[in-house]
């Protein structure tokens, strides 16, 4: 697949694997919901500070999120070296306005101001994978679907 077309099935799916590794260099997989902005070729991710995934990442960076195409014959890699963000403290901090640039955002002030409050209940933290690599496949199977 050209690198156009991995960012394309990157940015269409939502829901990703996340792989990060253990102490012992196991992997570790979660699911998660990720954003990705073809532009900066970053994928962000909304996650809580006490999460083992951000225990992990904050002991060894490394990670890949693997995406599934429309079938289960394509699929997209994003490896990289993740950051996390600082936790949200401050309802409207930096890391709970680029928590809130992933949304629609929101057209009552009331709504967003809630929203930062339960960033902040939350811990919510930005895990921002700047993607050195990007690989995948799509295989072109006559009658598969």
């Amino acid at each position: 697949m050209s690198d156009e077309a991995l960012s394309r099935l990157l940015q269409a799916q939502q829901f990703g694997v996340l792989a990060t590794v253990r102490r012992s260099g196991h992997p570790h997989l979660s699911t998660v919901l990720h954003h990705w902005n073809p532009e900066e070729r970053v994928v962000r991710i909304s996650t809580t500070a006490d999460r083992l995934k951000v225990r992990h990442l904050r002991r060894d960076p490394h990670v890949a999120l693997h995406v599934t195409g429309p079938d289960v014959w394509s699929f997209a890699v994003a490896e990289g070296e993740a950051e996390v963000s600082p936790e949200t403290t401050l309802p409207g901090d930096a890391t709970g306005r680029e928590l809130l640039a992933l949304t629609t955002g929101f057209e009552d002030p009331a709504e967003e101001r809630a929203f930062f409050e339960q960033l902040v209940a939350d811990r919510r933290v930005v895990i921002r994978i700047p993607v050195s690599r990007l690989y995948g496949t799509a295989l072109d199977i006559p009658g598969a679907e």
